[in-house]
């Protein structure tokens, strides 16, 4: 397994998260935002000053995390247009990062109605047919979505029709799900074969994001048992937990920018420095830094 981090936890200056990154033993940085620009608006120069940043110091580029599909279910000719050049305007900046992959959700459930995997995946489907994303696409267990468990992820997947979308798998968001708190490791068991990225965070139950290993999740059993189940990809840290204040749904939800970031590095490097010791414990062959 190796060690990630999404940049805009951190900072928004790219030089400072690849510096601290690198300096903490990390493999990679997930890219999202940086420069107070969203992941689906970067420009050219802008990804190339981070590929060189990371490139310089032996980082990787770990992921893509656009909001792809990060909304209400487009229904309308606008709204699916929209959609569909979030979707495009994400898969070409990803192919220019040169990432493993782009992250993708199953828009948002709506609201006080159990998640509708079926009719989310239709509508994906129809955005998705003839567009060539250049990179595979890994959708992620969102807790607002309509996969907010393995289960949904599942259905979603199979109404879908496609093997070239895998599974991003964040437990912490199973526990903000609701609609039967499915946890690990029910929910991880479903579909471990389909996991090809890991968002690392701890939830305090609904009210909001703690620092990693004092709030809800048994990080160091769930990374034993990713290990033995033979995972390889990143474990990238998603802190989502401030010192002094607790990030609003509309930094959730739009995650980028100074708003989002804001006392975010010591929380982060906090967490970091506590998800590297929790692999180095593990058996050396665990652990991958390059």
């Amino acid at each position: 397994m190796k060690l990630a981090v999404i940049g805009d936890e951190l900072s928004q200056d790219p030089e400072l998260v690849a510096d601290t990154a690198a300096q903490l033993g990390f493999a990679g940085v997930e890219v999202r935002s940086y420069d107070e620009t969203p992941p689906h608006e970067l420009t050219d120069n802008q990804i190339s000053r981070m590929r060189g940043l990371l490139d310089e110091r032996g980082l990787a580029v770990a992921g893509f995390a656009p909001p792809v599909f990060k909304g209400p279910v487009s229904t309308t000719d606008e709204q699916l247009a929209e959609a569909r050049e979030v979707l495009v305007e994400s898969c070409r900046r990803a192919v220019r990062l040169g990432t493993p992959h782009a992250r993708i959700f199953s828009f948002f459930a709506e609201t006080d109605h159990a998640p509708e995997p079926l009719r989310a995946a239709r509508v994906v489907a129809a955005l998705l047919e003839g567009v060539v994303p250049g990179v595979p696409l890994i959708l992620e267990t969102e807790s607002r979505s309509n996969t907010p468990h393995m289960r949904d992820v599942l259905d979603f997947l199979d109404a879908l029709g496609r093997d070239d979308v895998g599974v991003l798998w964040d437990p912490a968001n199973a526990v903000r799900g609701g609609w039967g708190q499915v946890r690990y490791p029910s929910d991880y068991l479903m579909g471990r074969h389909l996991i090809q990225h890991v968002h690392v965070k701890d939830p305090d139950g609904t009210n909001g994001y703690v620092r990693l290993g004092d709030g809800d999740l048994d990080w160091p059993t769930m990374l034993t048992r990713l290990a033995e189940d033979g995972y390889t990809g990143y474990l990238s840290l998603e802190t989502h937990w401030r010192h002094g204040r607790v990030l609003s749904p509309a930094n959730r939800d739009r995650p980028w920018g100074e708003d989002f970031s804001r006392d975010g590095f010591a929380a982060s490097v906090e967490c970091m420095q506590r998800l590297r010791d929790w692999c180095d414990r593990l058996p050396a062959l665990v652990r991958e830094t390059s």
